[in-house]
Order: structure tokens, then sequence, then C-alpha cells
């Protein structure tokens, strides 16, 4: 499944600020960037949802796989995880956070993959 649109995150501008202004956290797969939000730089027809949300955005790039369904499949999987985790009452926090996959994770197993993205989120004070 999808993240719900209050913990989506759209734009070329967020991902421009993202990468701009973003505090890096890295594993050996992944690479995790966060940041304050700046709703301003949302969509206007976004910016109605909740204000205190943790937006996330997932990206896999085509070295991590030539094949998009298998691409697809890992960011279903890393969606379905990020909802389970980060939808908690307790984590009302104003950030956006970038997900970015590596290519060795392609050759990693499922389990290790989401310990380590839970690691990284809680390395950024994500999950608490």
């Amino acid at each position: 499944m999808v993240l719900p649109e209050s913990m989506r995150l759209k734009g070329y501008r967020c991902f421009n600020y993202l990468h701009r202004a973003g505090i890096r956290h890295q594993s050996p797969s992944m690479l995790l960037r966060v940041v304050k939000a700046r709703p301003e730089l949302l969509k206007p027809s976004s910016r109605n949802c909740e204000k205190k949300t943790i937006r996330v955005a997932v990206t896999i790039s085509s070295k991590v796989s030539k094949r998009a369904v298998i691409r697809n499949r890992l960011r279903r999987l890393i969606h379905d995880h990020l909802k389970s985790r980060l939808s908690s009452p307790k984590s009302y926090q104003n950030k956006w956070a970038l997900l970015t996959l590596k290519p060795i994770c392609s050759k990693t197993d499922l389990p290790p993959l989401l310990q380590e993205c839970d690691r990284l989120l809680n390395e950024a004070g994500l999950l608490l």
C-alpha cells in the first residue's frame, strides 16, 4: 500500500530543499535525509493536510534494479513499513524525510533492510 496523503511528500521544491538542507544519515544500503518542514514549499492543495505530521518520500534509482516491478515492490514494502512505524500518535513532528535506496539493497534480504531503516529512523530521531 501507499502512504496516506497526509504523509506523502511531493514537488520538486520540497526535494530541492531536502537535498540542500537535509541532515544525512547513512547505512550500507540506504540514505535518509531529514529536515524541518517548510509548508510554504508544498502545493496549496497539500497544505490543507495535518500540520504536525512527518512527510516522507522514497526514491529508488534504476541502478537498484532495471525492472520496474522489483523497484515498485521495494517501494511498496518500504511504504508499508514507514506507515506502520511513523503513523502512531506519538510521532507528531513537523519534519520531512527522504529515504533513498542504494544499489546494494537489491542484494539484501527484506528483514535486514527494514531493520536498517528502523536504525536510520531512530538515529534521525523520528521514532520515539
